[in-house]
């Protein structure tokens, strides 16, 4: 960034203009920001991949019927239904064919369907739940009116209320709030770790408020294009989009201020000291976001739509971000003055204690021996990566999806003693009118189906333009592998009947369509990743082979967080597995938000390289940067941390894989193994660039193992 584009930023009279910018950008932003939430969509269809079998099945369906979801009322005594209570369902049973409250459609309630003809332990009712444009917002409160009318039993009487409505109000009651939530978790997290690294209570308001205003421009934007635009938002992209905000926000205020604090020791004029701040550390931060936004962007890609549309949701919260910290923040700074540094005030000509800091040890330490230092650093890390045999990245069942065990998952176990565990959520099945019995029959044949279970769902309209929609029940719970496998043998069955244009949809077949969408995202969006940060990382630095480098440190490290996280997976906090699209979520992250560090590193270390030579500028590059980005990464650690806060496994293990491989990437990697690389490999570093033919690089390198020894260190 040039100084003169610089100080339109902080200018003496440009200050108060950008100041009055964002003010009014606030206020317009605000309102808007608030509606995000109603803006969300959260349907299958908004999770589906577009193309996927179950996602034409579920658009068909809904010409047969109004698209429905079942909630599934279970009652049980483990030593049989009494008169009381049969007398007691049914009573609940008349209450809900009255039901007309959040587009429970009442009279068409099945049930009960009792377990045995003879001394029944259990019964089902089922009772569904129409979708339309409040979709997903509608669930939990109908459910909540479900329960209302049935009560909670009594007298030894279980009663629950799961099925696909159940777990879907149990998933919504745990998306409520994400927003707030994540909100309050991450500023708690960014406010604690700022005053631990400023011990100011006045400096960490300055980048509080830009983050702030920077999240609710983005959320206003993501709003306005939601609602105008057709870009998708679901709960998932709402609450990453928070973090993202935060931690990336954060982290660019960190890089910013520490150069802007170099330069007030020397230079008076507090302008002329942030216009410099911005023009040596800016190309750095500019760099660092372009990553995560083009990498984000790379998502578009994804056949999976929740995947995909996160793209586009997190690249304008971190674009927001950075705008927010390359105009806002650094106006801020200078509006404020020296003081808002108390009690630490960088006063002209005060030494910079950087010179003789941990990091400038630790460079001198790490330059007596930098190839022994880096391979013994990298095989910790591949050994750790072995961990990698104890990911499970195959989806997680209902069941284990959430951290504690709601009131859907009992009685989803509850039911699965008595019925077909695979009862209220059925496979669709739309086919040809005139081929329809030969494929009920091949239906009805295929292995994990119950065949007696063949018909017409309540409600549906029995032939739409020669074409007509039945349902089956499988014996196997219909989030388990076993009923993706019955799922793939149906469609194989139906699909081998001539002329019948048969589809097979509903719940399972849709987990299935995800996990295969997924594993094409995993193969397609990480090597376009890869080749992103690559590019970057050769624009920015001219050079080759140090962005090779750097991609392999990445990639190590990577591997590493993910082997260790399997491990706490499976032997700390016992989860059952991961989602399929976790390995792709970590990567995107990690990949994004960590290469930030190495190029505010190897960027400074470029800069004392063309002064000093490779060697020296290498340890004066760890000395200047060591404390900014290991307090940015300890934020942005805590900020993806806070996703633990959701009672949901799949974002607590998003949260502590990125948070694990952050932390590793600040200590380790950037630390120690980028260190000891670019001390070893030297000048070649920079090849093909002019850097690459310095003379007295080895010189250089031996001159500052020759210090250190002189020094006693």
């Amino acid at each position: 960034m040039k100084q003169g584009v610089a100080h339109l930023v902080c200018g003496r009279r440009a200050k108060w203009l950008v100041l009055v910018l964002w003010v009014v950008v606030l206020v317009v932003a605000a309102p808007f920001a608030m509606k995000l939430a109603d803006a969300q969509d959260n349907d299958a269809s908004s999770w589906l991949p577009g193309s996927a079998e179950s996602t034409q099945v579920l658009q068909a369906s809904e010409d047969f019927r109004p698209e429905q979801i079942p909630a599934v009322v279970i009652y049980a005594r483990d030593s049989g239904l009494t008169a009381g209570d049969r007398a007691e369902i049914a009573e609940d049973v008349r209450q809900l064919k009255e039901l007309r409250e959040h587009g429970i459609r009442g009279a068409e309630t099945r049930g009960p369907v009792f377990d045995r003809q003879a001394d029944p332990r259990a019964a089902q009712v089922f009772v569904p739940i129409t979708m339309d444009e409040e979709g997903w917002e509608r669930i939990a409160p109908a459910v909540d009116s479900i329960r209302e009318d049935v009560g909670e039993g009594g007298g030894g009487l279980a009663v629950h209320i799961t099925g696909p409505g159940g777990t879907s109000a149990d998933f919504a009651e745990a998306f409520e709030g994400i927003d707030s939530t994540l909100l309050f978790a991450a500023m708690t997290v960014v406010i604690v770790m700022l005053l631990i690294t400023y011990r100011s209570l006045t400096l960490l308001l300055v980048p509080l408020i830009a983050v702030v205003c920077a999240l609710f421009a983005s959320q206003a934007l993501i709003y306005l294009l939601a609602e105008h635009a057709g870009l998708t938002v679901n709960g998932q992209s709402a609450g990453i989009l928070t973090v993202l905000v935060f931690g990336a926000g954060t982290d660019y205020a960190l890089l910013l201020v520490a150069r802007y604090r170099e330069e007030l020791r020397r230079h008076e004029d507090r302008h002329e000291a942030m216009a410099l701040a911005l023009h040596r550390a800016g190309p750095a931060v500019l760099a660092s976001g372009a990553t995560v936004v083009l990498s984000m962007l790379v998502l578009l890609a994804a056949e999976m739509n929740s995947t995909s549309g996160l793209g586009p949701v997190a690249a304008i919260g971190v674009a927001v971000a950075l705008l927010a910290m390359m105009s806002l923040f650094p106006a801020l700074l200078v509006i404020f003055g020296r003081w808002i540094f108390w009690p630490v005030v960088p006063h002209l000509g005060s030494p910079e204690p950087t010179e003789r800091g941990v990091w400038a040890r630790m460079g001198r330490r790490i330059a007596r021996r930098p190839r022994m230092i880096w391979a013994v650093t990298a095989l910790v890390l591949a050994v750790c990566s072995l961990g990698l045999i104890q990911l499970r990245a195959e989806g997680i069942g209902n069941a284990d999806a959430f951290t504690g065990k709601p009131d859907s998952i009992t009685g989803q176990e509850v039911s699965a003693r008595y019925f077909p565990a695979g009862s209220g959520d059925p496979l669709v099945i739309v086919s040809d009118r005139a081929q329809a019995e030969q494929v009920g029959r091949a239906v009805a044949s295929t292995q994990g189906v119950v065949p007696q279970s063949l018909g017409l769902p309540p409600g549906a309209k029995p032939v739409v333009e020669g074409r007509v929609l039945f349902e089956a029940t499988m014996t196997a719970p219909a989030d388990s592998e076993a009923a993706k496998e019955t799922v793939e043998r149906v469609r194989g069955a139906v699909h081998a009947v001539p002329d019948a244009d048969a589809q097979v949809g509903g719940g399972t077949a849709a987990l299935l369509d995800m996990d295969r969408a997924t594993t094409h995202d995993n193969v397609l969006i990480i090597p376009l990743v890869l080749v992103v940060v690559l590019m970057i990382l050769c624009v920015l630095l001219r050079a080759l082979i140090a962005p090779l480098l750097l991609i392999g440190t990445v990639i190590l490290s990577f591997a590493a967080a993910l082997g260790i996280s399997a491990l706490a997976f499976r032997y700390l906090f016992d989860y059952a597995g991961e989602s399929t699209d976790f390995p792709l979520f970590v990567f995107v992250f990690l990949v994004a938000l960590g290469i930030d560090y190495n190029i505010f590193l190897t960027t400074r270390i470029r800069e004392e390289a063309a002064r000093q030579g490779t060697g020296p500028g290498v340890v004066t590059g760890l000395a200047a940067t060591g404390a900014v980005i290991t307090s940015a990464g300890l934020v942005l650690a805590g900020t993806f941390a806070a996703l633990g806060t959701l009672p949901m496994v799949a974002f607590a293990e998003i949260g502590f894989a990125v948070a694990l491989g952050v932390l590793l990437d600040t200590f380790v990697v950037r630390s120690i193994l980028v260190t000891s690389l670019f001390l070893d490999v030297g000048p070649k570093v920079w090849w093909p660039h002019r850097l690459a033919r310095e003379d007295g690089g080895a010189a250089a390198r031996e001159s500052v193992a020759a210090g250190v020894s002189r020094s006693g260190e």
